[in-house]
């Protein structure tokens, strides 16, 4: 009998868990659980819900260097046109909208703060 896997969730070390927070909370995620260091009284570790989508942000040890990480985060949407204005709106620089043939209803990249890719494209 196999047990079926039922859901993946990245966690991607930061360099700060609170400037993470407000980032992917710009974007569309809430806050769903913390852990804050006795030390510090900030958050060392946080689950971030979207719609169907988590991400654990987790405070690095050392320098993030997310070019090394060789990691993509793909986050879909009904409309990619009117997510794109709404983070251009927020303030956030985002790519153009391309459409590849293996996505005609187009895709676009950012960087959150710590300059892990982010890909929004449509479900």
């Amino acid at each position: 009998m196999t047990i079926a896997i039922r859901k993946l969730t990245a966690l991607a070390y930061v360099q700060s868990v609170p400037v993470s927070i407000a980032f992917y909370e710009r974007i569309g995620f809430t806050v769903a659980k913390t852990v804050t260091s006795p030390q510090t009284n900030e958050p060392i570790w946080a689950w971030l819900d979207g719609d169907g989508a988590s991400l654990m942000v987790s405070l690095a040890s050392g320098p993030v260097d997310a070019g090394q990480q060789a990691i993509l985060f793909y986050l879909y949407v009904d409309d990619v046109e009117a997510k794109h204005a709404e983070l251009t709106a927020a303030g956030i620089s985002v790519g153009p909208i391309n459409k590849p043939f293996y996505n005609p209803r187009g895709e676009f990249r950012f960087e959150d703060p710590d300059g892990y890719v982010l890909w929004i494209a449509h479900t």
